[in-house]
């Protein structure tokens, strides 16, 4: 019997191999500092190559690491030796994309931990509990947003004519009590 796809963790350090964002769905590391332990080495690892222009695939004690570096964002999805490598690579194409354009291409520290919000609904609609649901950038973004993309206008236009109208209504609720 097959099982779903799966990852183990993912991970969006910075260029110092500092957290940013990340999320792991297997009990593989248990404590905060095992956890730790692993981001360092696998940042350390991968911090000589150039993962720029494609993903590159790595076996890292007994996982296989899937990277890409954008500007200063290094982004990491690590799955078991049982996986299959073009999966993970997906998983971190649609992610990597997404956050992108989510970004509007300025894919760096600050701007990722101003949107924070947006980089964990990314990662909560591409896997659940380990287990794989979209790889699609723009499948990614449409339930991220809320909606389709085409014509909506930019996601920060949309956070602030929501919060224009929350305003409203609770303005109107206000002089109307």
């Amino acid at each position: 019997m097959e099982s779903c796809p799966s990852v183990k963790n993912i991970l969006v350090l910075d260029s110092e191999g500092k957290r940013v964002a990340v999320k792991y769905y297997s009990d593989d590391w248990p404590s905060l500092s095992s956890k730790q332990a692993f981001e360092k080495s696998v940042f350390a690892k991968t911090q000589k190559t150039s993962a720029r222009t494609e993903a590159e695939i790595v076996m890292f004690d007994s996982y296989f690491v899937v990277y890409k570096f954008i500007q200063d964002l290094h982004f990491f999805v690590t799955g078991g030796d049982e996986e299959n490598e073009l999966i993970l690579a997906s998983v971190l194409q649609g992610f990597s994309e997404a956050i992108d354009y989510l970004l509007r291409n300025k894919v760096h520290r600050r701007a990722a931990l101003e949107n924070l919000d947006l980089i964990f609904l990314c990662l909560d609609e591409v896997v659940d509990g380990g287990i794989v649901l979209e790889t699609d950038a723009k499948a990614i973004l449409e339930k991220v947003s809320g909606h389709g993309l085409e014509g909506s206008g930019s996601l920060t236009e949309q956070k602030l004519s929501s919060a224009l109208a929350t305003a409203r209504e609770h303005f109107a609720r206000s002089i109307f009590s």
